[in-house]
């Protein structure tokens, strides 16, 4: 595990060598493209488990069952925490908790299913499936995601929670797009808009200073 930790800063070390003597980024840009090393990073470290072998996958660790946790308290954010859920919604998320997120699409799957017009579920789906895919967002999660925008375009947390997966990921710049199309389509008095006008600004700067990221 050590010996693969290293590897990882080494590349890290690497790239930013490279960056700096090859491409000539100039020195405004340093600690910018640092930052994005350093993004990388935690993001392959939440995602990636680099202490893990790849195949076949293992079982749920403590990391994998607190993100999990943390996933489903995020959504449950966005909506009435005094309407009730539906059963299938329910017992997908005491999947997810646990980090078991293949078995927490399954339920999903079969309870959209029966309710396709359910905004919650296919966010929910999205975010499943994403896990699943160790952070990565899948054609079936982006799929899921653009059903849930499309049930209801004023709700944030598709574009929010795919365009966070894509930025931890090492997305850049697909994640400030999908961003900036949350920010058109929010009104101006939204309680999310100045955080995501935020992060847009900060990865613009990135993008700017970085060339490989254009």
């Amino acid at each position: 595990m050590i010996g693969q930790w290293l590897a990882i800063l080494a590349l890290t070390l690497v790239s930013f060598a490279v960056a700096a003597l090859y491409l000539r980024m100039p020195k405004q840009g340093f600690a910018v493209f640092g930052a994005v090393l350093i993004f990388g990073l935690i993001g392959y470290t939440w995602a990636g488990s680099p202490g893990q072998v790849g195949s076949p996958k293992q079982p749920q660790t403590k990391v994998e069952q607190e993100s999990g946790a943390a996933m489903v308290e995020a959504r449950l954010a966005l909506f009435d925490p005094t309407r009730a859920k539906p059963d299938y919604l329910t017992l997908s998320d005491g999947y997810a908790r646990r980090g078991k997120f293949d078995e927490a699409a399954g339920l999903l799957r079969k309870g959209l299913g029966d309710n396709p017009n359910h905004l919650e579920g296919w966010l929910a789906l999205g975010m499943s499936l994403t896990g699943h895919a160790d952070g990565f967002v899948t054609p079936a999660a982006n799929y899921a995601y653009g059903k849930a925008r499309e049930i209801d375009p004023t709700n944030p947390g598709p574009d929010f929670f795919l365009g966070t997966s894509l930025v931890q990921t090492g997305q850049i710049v697909a994640g400030r797009e999908v961003w900036a199309r949350l920010l058109e389509n929010s009104p101006d008095d939204a309680p999310w808009k100045a955080e995501i006008e935020s992060r847009v600004e900060r990865l613009d700067q990135m993008i700017a200073n970085a060339p490989m990221l254009q």
